[in-house]
């Protein structure tokens, strides 16, 4: 079972990587790389404090956690832990890859491309779950496009992305959960202190 998974992983790699076009590998490089999405993050920051004013602060806070929680733990718990070589490492997929950028670090499962967008997805998706409903599916645009890229590109299996893209998404709802009873918190707090200087 192990084995016929494998292969269709495999199969399903080498499908998208070879799928590829002059175009297509400039924008499947700008997908990965962080300082393409600029102006995407710079929006979600405004929505943010549009909606929390100055509390966007600690909603900024949260999605710093999310992100450092879910890099490093797809390092040290995932990849140096299962130690499953990129495919791009593979040597039995030498010369069957279209590489068109260097290869990143030995290990590949999890992918911390994945792990991270989804975490990002999970927290914003449950912020911003009652207002501006349009930005759920620009988030899923968004990370479905970063972790496609992960594969177009080589770096790694389908099911490396998969694996992070789970862990991230769990890690996001366990951050969002942490995220609301923290502004719950803040919220009596003032309240109380403004009816007692009030």
């Amino acid at each position: 079972m192990i084995e016929f998974l494998h292969h269709i992983d495999i199969a399903v790699l080498l499908f998208v990587n070879g799928h590829h076009s002059p175009f297509f590998d400039i924008l499947m490089l700008d997908f990965s790389a962080k300082f393409f999405w600029a102006p995407f993050y710079a929006l979600l920051i405004y929505w943010i404090f549009k909606e929390k004013k100055w509390y966007g602060f600690l909603t900024l806070v949260f999605i710093a956690l999310t992100i450092t929680s879910t890099d490093q733990l797809s390092v040290h718990a995932f990849k140096n832990v299962f130690m499953r070589l990129r495919p791009c490492h593979q040597p039995s997929l030498e010369g069957l890859l279209h590489m068109i950028k260097y290869c990143g670090g030995l290990y590949g499962f999890v992918s911390s491309h994945a792990a991270n967008s989804f975490g990002v997805l999970a927290f914003l998706n449950g912020f911003f779950r009652y207002k501006r409903p349009y930005v759920k599916w620009l988030m899923w645009v968004w990370a479905l496009l970063i972790i496609y890229s992960r594969v177009y590109l080589g770096v790694h299996y389908p099911s490396d992305v998969l694996g992070g893209a789970i862990f991230g998404y769990i890690m996001g709802s366990i951050f969002i959960w942490l995220y609301r009873k923290s502004d719950h918190y803040l919220q009596q707090r003032l309240k109380k202190q403004t009816s007692i200087t009030g």
